[in-house]
């Protein structure tokens, strides 16, 4: 007994040579891959390249998939922290309009096309008709409800109250339109397909129907979260007269995108918590207004665009049948 040597208490030199050799082991945070719904169809982006599924007219699906040269995706300054919440409303723009572009021609032919001047007068009119609805009313009810002193703090606490109001009214009322609601049954069947393959099951139609049409990472609750951070935001600018208030929140727009964004992604990592699970209640409540159950071939037009996506990634394989369809 006497002979046996004690184990020798490791330092903090080893404690610390240990947890660098563990972080070295460990293989890298998982990719998050999102999309967007379009007409007919499904944007999903990968690493690399994006693909968009749509489905035609005569009942086929087509892909298209390209590599995403913009320097958001390509230069590493796009993926800080907090600056990469102004890339993701770049992505939601730039991308996605592409993508609308791209899925509303796939439903018209090649005998009429939407052009790129036609888009272009359609975002600009809807900018404009979002400037005033979700900061011009919003502004005018803070004003009546602060007895006409718009400017002071209560004024844009009302503001901000009444920015998140007139957002769930006007998502409730769209969604009873009957194009918006195919729409959000492709934004339901996005998500659907996301879940399954987050949850490691194989990207097929049975897996996909059971996965829950809400995620943590939606552009919904993006814009939900916005809404809160906006008010925090926005309260010092309450002594300001308002067109230099108005100027002031437009200019801290990727401020607020910023800051939203990483509380977003800082929910999606806690979301098996008490605590993460209690602060999505709210974001995942105002999913309901823009998703919709999926049917099945909805569901294969989800699969076949992140198929086609991890495979411009080189991961998977292309799903059966993918060579048939139009590139």
């Amino acid at each position: 007994m006497g002979g046996v040597k004690r184990p020798r208490r490791p330092s903090a030199g080893d404690l610390l040579l240990t947890a660098a050799l563990n972080a070295a082991a460990t293989p890298p945070a998982p990719f998050f891959y999102g999309g967007q719904a379009v007409i007919e169809g499904v944007l999903m982006r990968g690493r690399h390249r994006y693909a968009v599924a749509a489905r035609r007219p005569d009942g086929g699906i087509t892909v298209l998939s390209e590599e995403l040269r913009s320097r958001v995706y390509t230069r590493r300054f796009w993926a800080l922290p907090l600056v990469r919440g102004a890339a993701s409303l770049y992505e939601m723009l730039g991308l996605g309009l592409r993508a609308m572009q791209w899925s509303a021609n796939v439903q018209l032919g090649e005998e009429v096309e939407l052009s790129q001047g036609a888009l272009r007068t359609t975002v600009a009119l809807s900018a404009v008709f979002g400037i005033g609805l979700f900061i011009g009313l919003p502004l005018l009810a803070s004003s009546l409800l602060s007895h006409g002193d718009p400017q002071s703090v209560a004024a844009v606490l009302w503001e901000g109250a009444a920015r998140a109001a007139i957002l769930l009214a006007y998502l409730w009322l769209i969604g009873r339109v009957r194009g918006v609601r195919r729409v959000f049954e492709y934004h339901g069947a996005e998500h659907k397909t996301i879940n399954c393959l987050e949850g490691g099951a194989p990207l097929e139609v049975a897996n996909v129907r059971i996965a829950s049409r809400l995620h943590p990472r939606c552009g919904t609750g993006f814009i939900v979260v916005v809404a809160a951070v906006s008010i925090i935001v926005f309260t010092p600018l309450g002594w300001l007269f308002w067109p230099l208030r108005i100027l002031c929140q437009l200019a801290l727009i990727p401020v607020v995108a910023g800051v939203s964004y990483e509380g977003i992604r800082g929910l999606a990592r806690i979301r098996d918590t008490r605590a993460g699970r209690i602060c999505l209640v709210p974001i995942l409540a105002a999913q309901r207004l823009t998703t919709r159950e999926p049917d099945d071939a909805q569901m294969e037009v989800a699969i076949t665009a992140l198929v086609a996506a991890r495979a411009g990634d080189g991961v998977g394989a292309p799903p059966v049948g993918l060579s048939e369809l139009v590139p």
